[in-house]
């Protein structure tokens, strides 16, 4: 597949390689060894991202008192 870069600096991604990624908008781009590299980015809604912290706070034992203390500390009120 070939794609041209136009005097704007944008490239137009071909039908058949974007169709491989049904619902990505976004992609990270990086510069790799002379190449440039997409990343499909899929974002997440908030509650879903509350949803998997709060999951993992309860998975590691945290309570909501450790929570309060941490931003009692972070916040400079030293107890």
């Amino acid at each position: 597949m070939l794609a041209k870069k136009t005097s704007k600096n944008q490239i137009t991604l071909p039908r058949d390689a974007v169709k491989e990624f049904p619902g990505v908008d976004y992609f990270d781009v990086s510069v790799a060894d002379g190449r440039i590299c997409l990343i499909p980015v899929k974002f997440e809604s908030a509650a879903g991202t509350i949803e998997k912290v709060r999951k993992k706070i309860a998975a590691l034992g945290i309570t909501e008192e450790d929570i309060r203390n941490a931003i009692s500390w972070a916040r400079g009120k030293r107890r």
